[in-house]
């Protein structure tokens, strides 16, 4: 402008451009900056993870598997569950805009980073079932912004930081699996939004802060398995909206509150093995959407409440082993869902529960361990879908019923310890599906045994033992070709014992105080008496299993060559990989604890193996048998109350999983041979 002229104005249209225009300008140098910072971060990420499908990924790391960015090209998820990865994820921290991170079952290692509570906008946090150690890191609490925080399955230790008390908008925080200890934090009941509360397997004890009932949206609370005391506080209950309630394995006392039936969504009650005492109330009953109700090991008194009728979802029903008295209630024949009613070890009597028969969708019927008398009806499936029908240990007297043949889903059949008489029915071989055990020791049978018994081909366990049967062994029960344990002592019975394999390999003691029986594996000599046919049966029997052991010996040298072969290539191997690492500043990882391959060998016990039993044994220095060069044997009890062995090989690694369906092929073979010096296998898993 000339001098002593005004400057000419801007349009104002054109200034609104030019300040629209600087601002993107402005936005774009902030993204590439960001973007920019997200890169190197996730370069950083990658070389401490190394995730396959990482490894020839291209330049741009928002198309990389697992990632999420926003329009920004900031990096707002990483989602690599179930990749077994190890090493080191503090990269992460590097991520200023992310809002989950899913690590869950991996291998990872050593501390959580303390660095990912400067995420402001985290929202999940999901380090779960992977070898973390250390403490909970205090500076979580400043990852203001996480409202889903998964830590569970770990080997975590020491108390739950106060610090996290800042996290208000926490909705689920599951830490199970861990070994935290201290009490639960009071701070807890101060989060508004809380739904899931999870802590369960830990070392935690102290009350159950009864503020916890305050937070109004509180549905699921599990803290099973610690050492938690006092009662159960009442609270709990009083907002009505608590779904899911598991507090077995713990030292809590006091009586079950009777405020419990204004949960109107509650469906699952766990509060076994505690010390509770009193009497069901009768309010139990308008909790009308239960779906599981144990309360087993405790000292509940009283009779069983009537009301649980109304429960029409009720599948399951544990009240064993308390002090309830009386008889069950009729109306519990209305639960028209019920699977499982479990009552035993209590003092309840009178007659069979018939009324339970009209549930026919019953599976397990457990009464165990009571007073209940009288006899046994006839329809006692009454076409219901039982497998386990567990009676043992009462007054029941009277015949085994012809209807028994009825039972064609019976997977276990126990009778023992009662007053019953009679012979056993021939039906009972019609029960084809009977697997694990058949039990009718310490009563009154007499007669034959039915030669029927040997079609019950897929049958383990058989103990008749302590009755009056009499007659001979019949040759027909060699057809029971799945037949593991089986005690025939305390009978009438004589003759020779059949050249049986399961007979000659069970103990003496299974055939013992029958005073005319002979043969093996009884130290009596059946002589001149049976003339030259078991002399000639036992020699046949003799050769073939002499040619059993030579098999055996073959198969069982060419396993052991094997695993010596395999342990000594991985141990160096490992020594190798271990010096390399060291070099590195690297720490060995173990594998994640999930099966990942199983099978069984025999058919018949198929359904009695619980491999995720066998697995958590393992994790167990109690249940540690003994240790070798190359294998550790652990004690794991199925479900079914059956003991097995677990072998935990040292060097499951690549190496074995090369080798690995040679290795199941000779197990397999095993497994068919018998003979007393050779411990069958009976499957196989890789976790």
């Amino acid at each position: 402008p000339r001098p002593g002229r005004a400057p000419p104005q801007m349009h104002p249209a054109f200034r609104r451009r030019l300040f629209l225009s600087l601002g993107l300008i402005s936005a774009s140098l902030l993204a590439l900056r960001a973007g920019a910072g997200d890169a190197a971060a996730m370069q950083a990420l990658r070389r401490g993870l190394a995730p396959p499908d990482w490894a020839a990924a291209p330049p741009d790391h928002c198309a990389w598997r697992g990632v999420t960015c926003s329009g920004a090209r900031e990096v707002t998820a990483v989602e690599l569950p179930r990749r077994g990865l190890r090493g080191d994820f503090s990269a992460a921290a590097g991520l200023p805009a992310l809002a989950r991170l899913d690590l869950s079952f991996n291998a990872l290692a050593g501390a959580v980073p303390a660095a990912l509570g400067a995420l402001p906008r985290l929202e999940l946090l999901d380090l779960s079932m992977n070898r973390l150690s250390g403490p909970i890191p205090a500076a979580l609490g400043r990852a203001v912004g996480l409202k889903f925080l998964n830590l569970s399955n770990n080997a975590l230790s020491g108390a739950i930081p106060d610090d996290l008390r800042a996290l208000k908008g926490l909705q689920e925080v599951q830490i199970s699996g861990n070994n935290l200890t201290g009490a639960i934090p009071g701070w807890l009941a101060g989060l508004p939004g809380l739904r899931v509360l999870s802590a369960y397997e830990n070392v935690l004890s102290g009350p159950i802060p009864p503020g916890l009932g305050l937070s109004s949206k509180l549905q699921v609370l599990n803290l099973h398995s610690n050492g938690l005391e006092g009662s159960i506080p009442s609270s709990l209950f009083d907002l009505g909206n608590l779904q899911v309630l598991i507090l077995t394995v713990n030292r809590l006392n006091g009586t079950i509150p009777d405020s419990i039936g204004r949960c109107l969504d509650l469906s699952n009650v766990r509060i076994g093995n505690n010390r509770l005492v009193g009497a069901i109330p009768a309010s139990i009953g308008d909790a009308t959407s239960l779906t599981y109700f144990e309360a087993d090991s405790n000292q509940l008194s009283g009779s069983i409440p009537a009301p649980f009728a109304r429960c029409a979802n009720l599948t399951l029903l544990n009240l064993a082993y308390n002090r309830l008295v009386g008889e069950v209630p009729d109306m519990l024949g209305e639960l028209r869902n019920l699977q499982e009613l479990i009552i035993s070890g209590n003092g309840l009597g009178g007659e069979f529960p018939r009324s339970i028969l009209r549930c026919r969708n019953l599976s397990k019927l457990d009464l165990s361990y009571n007073a209940f008398r009288g006899g046994l009806p006839d329809a006692i499936c009454n076409g219901s879908r039982m497998q386990f029908l567990v009676l043992d240990h009462n007054e029941f007297s009277g015949s085994i019923p012809h209807g028994i043949g009825g039972c064609s889903r019976l997977l276990e059949l126990q009778l023992a310890n009662n007053n019953l008489s009679g012979v056993i029915p021939a039906e009972m071989g019609k029960i084809k599906s009977l697997q694990i055990a058949l039990n009718l020791s310490f009563n009154h049978l007499s007669g034959p045994l039915p030669r029927e018994l040997g079609r019950l081909d897929k049958l383990v366990a058989l103990d008749l033992s302590s009755n009056e049967i009499s007659g001979e062994i019949p040759g027909d029960m060699r057809g029971m070709l799945s037949l593991i344990v089986v005690n025939l002592s305390n009978n009438r019975l004589r003759g020779a014992i059949p050249a049986f394999g399961p007979f000659q390999k069970s103990a003496g003691s299974s055939f013992s105080g029958n005073a005319k029986l002979c043969g093996d594996p009884l130290d009596v000599d059946c002589g001149p008496i049976y003339g030259s046919n078991y002399g000639s049966d036992h020699r046949k029997i003799s050769y073939r299993v002499a040619l059993a052991v030579a098999g055996s010996c073959v198969l069982i040298f060419s396993v052991v060559s094997l695993v010596v072969t395999l342990f000594m290539w991985r141990e160096r191997q490992e020594k190798e990989a271990d010096a390399k690492k060291a070099e590195a500043g690297d720490a060995v990882v173990v594998e994640a604890r999930h099966v990942m391959a199983s099978s069984v060998f025999i058919e018949s016990l198929q359904q009695a193996i619980d491999f995720q039993t066998c697995v958590q044994a393992t994790f167990k220095d109690a249940s540690a048998v003994r240790s070798g060069t190359f294998s550790t044997t652990y004690k794991a009890v199925m479900p079914s109350g059956m003991v097995v062995c677990v072998k935990k090989l040292k060097s499951v690694d690549r190496a074995v999983v090369h080798h690995q369906a040679k290795m199941i092929r000779e197990l397999e073979r095993l497994a068919h041979v018998n003979h007393p010096n050779l411990v069958r296998p009976i499957g196989q898993l890789r976790w």
